[in-house]
């Protein structure tokens, strides 16, 4: 039963009773027992437990003892709807990861109601764990905000724009409108702030960061990007900018805006020093960089800078979980490994980093972050008398900290309050249909895995998932043999009878990955080193991927081939060798001269080629065409073998091997 207010109490909604309140303010104030008062969305009042008992009568009151009660923690960097894909592909790089599964499943199924459903999981997975505002990056970001707001949570949703085609846009130009209007139909919601969020330097370019920066700052709201991530991100920027990332974002005027830097795990002391004087807040991902193998942030010195660091779990497909709690850990324990110095980052900047840091990281520690009058009313309590957070000390005046960040789990999480709403009512969440919500995603989890299954059996299929692919001319006929006589070969190009078009001269490096199934063929990536005007060399990368590749063999052994396929291959070979995981790899380097000539009304390509390997000193000729025909490839068999004996090939000096077959370099079995 609520007692009456006396005369000299004010009347509030809820009061938070007789917790261990940590504040978080700027004099850091740590009351015991503490109490919390919240009238609407706003804290009214923050004081010792029996004063606020004697100043407000509450329509609610909350006892917290053996409960610590604490600012809502906020993720500074995530992905919701990504939930659904979490432990789909781990152990990975993060370019095989991203490029080789998450981005082809992303293709296949992700539309609306894969976001709204992805960030409802989240969004019940990071209330139960005490968090209560968030920074989004994903497509469709509409529909995380319905999600976000149908949950009660705070946050920042940031719709993904960058150079390529995405699920939700075709162009760029797409992704730049759609944002525009999302973030006007958004602007001024209690909840949710609507935002720009370009991709990453590498995925936009200056003109796109040029439109999001503007449209940030017409709006005053933050900009949300990757930056920095991966070390070899940086190198590429440097060769091709001559500036490193942070810098070149200052130059472009991009931190003009109100930006948030996911990552920033490779950058050095005088980008920190940038990111302090523009006000550049950042979202420091442990657990995700440590499974992508990305690196350690160098967090110790970004706080010693004044930079605004806060804690993020990025999505749940890399990390595996929205658990802040543990990002906390880290982010107070890696410091100290890496700097070999226990003292850095204590456990009371680790939750500053998940509370008022990172609301200032995301420039909105002007409501949240803290618990202080005015702020609003987003609060946990985190209960203290659990097994292993047993017994207590209050020997320095931190160990309330240290228990926050060293022992507690998401799972002590009590109450959640959310803009002075109850969320989670002692463990129990109060809002969300979690049964409804795990069916669904347990069906759609179990079409993409079917999905998975079938890509990963098919090296076609997984070749088409990272784009570029071509379908070249269904057969390709070749016929080829040792050349002995190098003059005879010399005469053949000078015959009257055909006429040379042009000519190349290259070293190619061929590296064939061999799969156990000889059905799924063998996958070629070709370095081809073309020499062009003044002996410059012009490096030509490409992947082939041919079926089973004898379909007959001719007079002269000509063969007939089919299933050719090809795409550029703009990755690295670790990515590929990692990406497809064959069974063998076999290297196979040679000179190339190659002659493209016109005999008998027809085009062919004819190959003096060299091995710059056992077997030395060898000279092979080897003579193809290509086309989509049968009949048009069998008179073509005919004529290469005119063309063989022309060239002072004998019958027995042809050869029906191909080359990785006949003179393979170093062979590497996995």
């Amino acid at each position: 039963m609520v007692k009456p207010p006396t005369p000299a109490q004010e009347t509030v909604d809820i009061l938070l009773d007789s917790g261990l309140v940590v504040t978080m303010d700027a004099d850091r104030r740590v009351l015991d027992p503490g109490g919390v008062a919240i009238r609407g969305n706003a804290i009214v009042a923050v004081g010792p437990a029996e004063e606020m008992r004697a100043r407000y009568a509450a329509e609610c009151v909350v006892d917290c003892r053996q409960q610590v009660v604490m600012p809502g923690i906020i993720n500074t960097h995530t992905h919701l709807p990504m939930s659904i894909l979490r432990g789909l592909a781990d152990d990975l790089r993060l370019d095989v990861w991203l490029h080789g599964y998450i981005l082809p499943v992303e293709r296949e199924f992700v539309n609306p109601e894969f976001c709204f459903l992805g960030a409802t999981l989240a969004c019940a997975e990071m209330l139960r764990g005490g968090t209560t505002c968030f920074a989004d990056m994903y497509y469709y970001e509409e529909e995380v905000a319905w999600a976000a707001a149908e949950a009660g949570m705070r946050g920042i949703c940031g719709e993904t724009v960058m150079k390529f085609p995405t699920p939700d846009a075709l162009t760029y130009e797409e992704s730049l409108q759609y944002v525009a209007d999302f973030v006007g139909r958004w602007k001024g919601h209690e909840l949710i702030v609507a935002a720009p969020a370009p991709h990453s330097l590498y995925m936009c370019t200056a003109e796109i960061l040029q439109q999001t920066t503007a449209l940030a700052r017409e709006h005053d709201v933050p900009q949300l990007i990757h930056v920095s991530e991966t070390a070899d991100e940086v190198e590429a920027w440097l060769e091709q900018t001559n500036m490193r990332p942070t810098r070149w974002l200052e130059e472009m005027g991009v931190l003009d805006s109100k930006v948030t830097a996911a990552h920033c795990v490779h950058v050095n002391s005088e980008e920190i020093h940038i990111l302090a004087e523009r006000g550049t807040g950042v979202a420091h991902n442990p657990t995700s960089n440590l499974k992508l193998a990305s690196g350690i942030a160098p967090v110790a010195e970004m706080l010693a800078t004044g930079v605004a660091v806060g804690v993020g779990t990025d999505g749940a497909a890399s990390n595996n979980d929205l658990n802040m709690f543990e990002e906390v850990r880290l982010a107070a324990l890696l410091p100290k490994g890496v700097t070999r110095s226990p003292v850095v980052v204590p456990a009371q900047e680790a939750v500053a980093m998940a509370t008022i840091y990172g609301a200032r990281a995301l420039h909105l520690d002007h409501l949240i972050g803290s618990l202080e009058p005015g702020k609003r009313a987003d609060i946990i309590t985190v209960s203290t008398e659990r097994l292993h957070n047993l017994p207590h000390y209050e020997t320095t005046g931190e160990n309330v900290y240290s228990r926050l960040v060293y022992t507690a789990q998401a799972s002590d999480v009590h109450h959640v309050l959310v803009n002075g709403k109850h969320m989670v009512d002692e463990g129990d969440l109060l809002v969300l249909n979690e049964a409804h919500v795990l069916e669904q995603a347990r069906n759609l989890a179990r079409r993409i895995n079917k999905f998975f299954l079938a890509h990963e059996k098919s090296i076609l299929d997984k070749l088409v998932s990272i784009g570029g692919l071509e379908q070249q001319e269904m057969f390709e006929v070749q016929g080829k043999g040792r050349l002995r006589d190098e003059e005879a070969f010399r005469a053949g190009l000078a015959h009257p009878v055909l006429r040379i078009t042009r000519h190349t001269s290259r070293d190619q490096y061929d590296t064939y990955f061999v799969f156990a199934d000889p059905g799924q063929g063998r996958l070629r990536y070709r370095e081809d080193n073309v020499v062009g005007a003044e002996d410059r060399v012009y490096p030509i990368y490409s992947l082939t991927l041919t079926g089973p590749s004898k379909e007959a063999v001719y007079e002269n052994s000509v063969v007939l081939s089919r299933s050719r396929f090809t795409a550029p291959a703009d990755r690295s070979l670790r990515f590929y060798r990692e990406y497809f995981s064959p069974e063998r790899v076999i290297e196979v380097g040679k000179h190339r001269e190659r002659y493209h000539i016109r005999y008998q009304g027809l085009d062919f390509a004819v190959n003096l080629d060299r091995p710059l390997g056992p077997p030395e000193g060898e000279a092979f000729v080897e003579i193809k065409s290509r086309t989509w025909s049968q009949q048009d490839a069998l008179r073509k068999a005919g004529l290469i073998g005119e063309l063989l004996a022309m060239f002072g090939i004998s019958p027995e000096d042809v050869v029906r091997e191909e080359y990785v077959d006949l003179f393979a370099g170093d062979e590497e079995s996995r």
